[in-house]
C-alpha cells in the first residue's frame, strides 16, 4: 500500500512578480501573467533547451500580457529564442497567446487534438448576444430570472476576445507519448473533466510534474457543462481521470501547476481532490430530497454564498453535479413549466 505524506508543502512561497522568473530546478523558470478575475494570474514556465526555451502555456492575449512576455524576453529569456510552446489545455489562459508565439516568434506549438481544435474553433465561432441554444441551456438549468434577463442583452464571452488566431499547423502529443523537453525525459498522460484531453508531462526521472489545471495545490479546477454537450458527464471524466493519475503520484514530485504555488505531496493531494467532489455529491444528494433546479444547488456544493462574479462558473459546476448524479441513476428530473430541470433523489 502506498503511504501518502501527511501535508502538502510549497517549497517556494514567494510568486514571482510581472517581468520576473524564478528558478524551481536546473533548467526551469516560473513566471506569472495577470489574469481579470478573482483567480488573478496563470503560471507559465520555461524550459531550457540549451539552443532554445520551451515554453508550458502562455496566458490571455491581452496589451498587458504581452508586455509582460516581452519584457521576459529581453530579460529573464533574452539571449535565446523560444523555439516551442507547449500548452496543456484549450483554456484562454493557457492558451492565448500561442497563435502570437507562432506568428511572431516562429514557434512550433505541441498539444493535444482535441486542445487545438477546441481552440481552433471556439476563435473562430464569435457572437454578438448569446445564441438561442445557450439561453435555453441557462433555462434549463434554472438561471434566477434576473440573471438570465441582464445575461440576454449583454455580449456574451468570446474565445477571440483574448486568444489570438491560431495558424494551421501544431505537433499533437497524446497519451503515454515521450518527449525530451529542457533536457529532461518527459511521459504524456491525459486528465479529463476540466478539459478534454488535457496533458499532464511527468518527468521520467522522478522529480518534476508539469500539472496544468488537472494538478492544483488549494483550490479545485472547476467542472462544467456547457450548451455545446448539455447532458456530458465531466464529472465522471475528472474522478477517473485523477485515480488513474493517483497511481504515478509520489510525495517526492515537485509539481508546476498552472495556478497558485509549486508543492510536493502529490499522492495526499490527488485524493483531496476525489473526496472533494465525493463529498460535494454527499450533500447534493440530501438536498435534493426535495425537487431543486441546479441554480439552487449551489449551497450545499460550494458551502458559500456565490457572488455574480462567480456566477456562471458555479452554475455548471452545479450542472455537472447533477448530470453525474443523474447517470448514476441515483436521481430523476422533470421538466418545470418555465422549462428549467427539477432534479430529484430517488426513493
Amino acid at each position: 500500500m502506498k503511504r501518502f505524506s501527511a501535508t502538502l508543502t510549497h517549497p517556494v512561497d514567494t510568486p514571482p512578480g510581472p517581468g520576473e522568473a524564478r528558478e524551481l530546478a536546473e533548467g526551469v523558470l516560473w513566471m506569472r501573467l495577470p489574469l481579470p478575475m478573482a483567480l488573478d494570474h496563470v503560471n507559465v514556465y520555461a524550459l531550457d533547451d540549451g539552443d532554445g526555451w520551451t515554453l508550458v502555456d502562455t496566458g490571455l492575449d491581452s496589451r498587458k500580457s504581452r508586455g509582460i512576455w516581452r519584457d521576459l524576453l529581453g530579460g529573464p529569456l533574452a539571449g535565446k529564442p523560444v523555439r516551442r510552446v507547449l500548452v496543456t489545455h484549450h483554456h484562454p489562459d493557457h492558451i492565448g497567446l500561442a497563435g502570437w508565439f507562432q506568428a511572431e516568434h516562429d514557434c512550433e506549438l505541441i498539444t493535444t487534438r482535441t486542445a487545438w481544435l477546441f481552440a481552433r474553433m471556439l476563435t473562430l465561432d464569435v457572437h454578438a448576444e448569446p445564441t438561442p441554444e445557450t439561453l435555453e441551456f441557462w433555462r434549463a438549468a434554472g438561471m434566477a430570472p434576473e440573471v438570465l434577463e441582464k445575461r440576454r442583452s449583454e455580449r456574451p464571452f468570446n474565445f477571440a476576445d483574448v486568444v489570438a488566431p491560431l495558424p494551421l499547423g501544431f505537433r499533437r502529443i497524446k497519451e503515454g507519448d515521450a518527449i525530451t523537453l529542457g533536457g529532461r525525459a518527459w511521459r504524456v498522460r491525459m486528465g479529463n473533466g476540466h478539459a478534454p484531453e488535457h496533458a499532464t508531462l511527468w518527468a521520467e526521472d522522478g522529480t518534476l510534474v508539469l500539472g496544468g489545471d488537472q494538478m492544483l495545490s488549494t483550490i479545485s479546477p472547476n467542472i462544467g457543462v456547457y450548451a455545446t454537450e448539455p447532458d456530458a458527464d465531466p464529472l465522471a471524466e475528472w474522478l477517473e481521470s485523477c485515480e488513474r493519475l493517483s497511481h504515478h503520484a509520489r510525495d517526492s514530485q515537485l509539481v508546476l501547476p498552472g495556478h497558485k504555488l509549486p508543492f510536493t505531496g502529490l499522492p495526499v493531494r490527488m485524493r483531496q481532490l476525489i473526496d472533494n467532489h465525493h463529498g460535494a455529491l454527499d450533500r447534493l444528494l440530501d438536498h435534493l430530497g426535495q425537487p431543486h433546479t441546479a441554480a439552487e444547488c449551489f449551497a450545499p456544493l460550494f458551502k458559500r454564498r456565490i457572488g455574480d462574479a462567480e456566477y456562471g462558473l458555479a452554475l455548471v459546476e452545479a450542472v455537472a453535479h447533477v448530470n453525474h448524479l443523474f447517470r448514476l441513476g441515483k436521481v430523476t428530473r422533470s421538466r418545470r413549466d418555465d422549462r428549467a430541470w427539477l432534479w430529484q433523489r430517488k426513493g
